[in-house]
């Protein structure tokens, strides 16, 4: 029996890609025969069993395929044309409506996704979502096979090597950190987060910093936007990281006093949880996938008030009590997403479809 992990991209740093890279190991321990086939590949990829995929053999009526639906692309219609046992990753497709001011390619690449899920609701035997939230979408599309929530697969060990040194220096200056990590684009609404941070200046005095985290690659429309925002409103203290080495994002988790997130669309979002990781409390908007992932820790919102934002982050950031019970809660629940429990999960819905 052989497995192929099929996707677009696989690159370092994306989401999609980790979970993949993270299967593909667990699956070889486990071991299986296993490859993974992408249109996409990272120049820096040197493993000889992850390859294009116009270079895809011949595949078998047992092999089997699990694919990582999270976007358009000519590979989703051709994915129902492949012989084999045909299993879904669902990651969720973003909604074509945010990007349509900013780029029309994306925009594009975003409703065709959508439209080739709904088209692919009689493909797979089986699959796994990342979350209910994308579990319920798919039901909604009208899949009938069965399907089961399945956390993203972190390797928790990588966060635990050395942060930058020279940004951990730098962000320890006495300012508190005020951080979220996500490629810049319009459904995470990092316009949001600068509107908060304006209205914590007017409301409060002790001197905080935002800190935005993400690659705005394709995005430079809406980040001119939000630079643009920032300037017109007087806030000088957000940092736009640009695309950065992992040592330096786990400088800026270690060195932060609060995540914030404003997102309005999330198939799960995984700096949640590497948040809960590096004990940083939590303050989110109550949508999408989001309250899922944090399971009634930190702290969620039901209205984007920037006052009432910049009085939450006040809280969080200034009273010990409070910062130590939302990072107790995010303890418990950061065991939810363990290596050991979500390995597990995996293998067993695994071998529950394909047997063995």
């Amino acid at each position: 029996m052989r497995i192929f992990q099929i996707l677009t991209t696989v690159a370092f740093g994306d989401a999609v890609s980790n979970d993949c890279l993270a299967i593909k190991k667990l699956i070889e321990d486990s071991g299986y025969k296993t490859y993974v086939y992408a249109e996409n590949l990272d120049k820096r990829i040197s493993d000889p069993n992850i390859r294009y995929f116009y270079k895809l053999p011949k595949i078998k009526k047992d092999d089997i395929i699990l694919y990582h639906l999270s976007t358009g692309t000519e590979i989703n219609k051709k994915i129902k044309t492949l012989p084999g046992r045909k299993f879904v990753i669902y990651h969720n497709v973003t909604p074509p409506d945010f990007f349509v001011k900013y780029s029309g390619k994306l925009s594009k690449l975003c409703s065709d996704g959508v439209n080739q899920v709904k088209d692919l609701k009689d493909t797979f035997e089986g699959g796994m979502c990342d979350s209910q939230y994308n579990l319920d979408e798919l039901r909604n599309y009208g899949y009938t096979c069965p399907l089961e929530v399945r956390p993203i697969l972190i390797p928790f060990e990588d966060y635990r090597k050395e942060p930058d040194p020279e940004v951990v220096s730098k962000m320890r200056d006495g300012v508190k950190n005020v951080l979220f990590v996500g490629r810049i684009a319009p459904n995470k609404c990092q316009q949001d987060l600068i509107s908060m941070l304006y209205a914590y200046r007017k409301m409060y005095s002790d001197p905080i910093r935002l800190i935005l985290a993400g690659n705005p690659k394709g995005m430079e429309k809406y980040t001119a936007k939000l630079k643009t925002y920032a300037e017109a409103l007087g806030v000088t203290d957000v940092v736009f990281t640009g695309q950065i080495s992992f040592p330096a994002i786990l400088a800026y988790y270690s060195t932060a006093d609060c995540f914030v997130c404003m997102s309005e669309h999330e198939g799960f979002c995984v700096p949640l949880v590497e948040a809960m990781e590096f004990k940083v409390p939590v303050l989110a908007y109550d949508c999408c996938a989001v309250p899922g992932t944090l399971g009634g820790t930190g702290i969620l919102m039901k209205s984007k008030d920037p006052s009432l934002a910049a009085s939450y982050l006040h809280e969080i950031l200034n009273d010990d009590d409070l910062r130590k019970k939302i990072i107790e809660e995010q303890d418990r629940r950061l065991s939810d997403f363990s290596y050991e429990n979500v390995s597990e999960q995996f293998m067993r819905i695994l071998k529950g479809y394909i047997g063995g």
